[in-house]
């Protein structure tokens, strides 16, 4: 039986989640990572690609690393802000000191020790997602009460 538009797992189908990390094995994770909690993920190695991506789709909400070559995070997300004002950007970064600015500009910041239940909630809350479906639900428990969050 397919879910009823007004479920959470049908909103969770329809929701377009843009990754923007320089590392390529981190972003084969956030596909499949996301994907199994049924988003949609368009991904890009650079930060220009990412800002073309964010031009041509539809996308709900950017995960955004910080320290890439070429463009930094605080160039993308200067940039995504004049081209996307409205879309809610997730900062996900390992470094232990952000920019003050670039923190000004995102809507929120996921430590990358804390992944799995950091990046899923941080998602459902930016994009009014009313609750997550059980299994990410569980996950987002389990990591919260975990070691990686408060090393957060």
């Amino acid at each position: 039986m397919a879910p009823s538009a007004k479920s959470p797992r049908a909103q969770l189908l329809r929701q377009v989640v843009l990754c923007i990390d320089d590392n390529e094995l981190l972003l084969e994770c956030y596909k499949e990572f996301l994907r199994a909690f049924g988003f949609e993920v368009l991904s890009a190695s650079r930060g220009r690609e990412g800002l073309e991506l964010a031009r041509l789709s539809r996308v709900d909400v950017v995960v955004l690393d910080y320290r890439m070559p070429e463009m930094d995070g605080l160039q993308v997300v200067t940039e995504l802000r004049r081209i996307r004002p409205g879309t809610p950007i997730i900062l996900h970064s390992g470094m232990a000191s952000v920019p003050a600015r670039m923190l000004e500009l995102v809507d929120s910041f996921v430590p990358k020790a804390n992944v799995a239940g950091g990046l899923l909630a941080a998602i459902a809350e930016l994009i009014g997602t009313p609750k997550l479906p059980p299994r990410a639900k569980a996950v987002s428990e389990k990591t919260s009460a975990g070691p990686a969050a408060s090393a957060a």
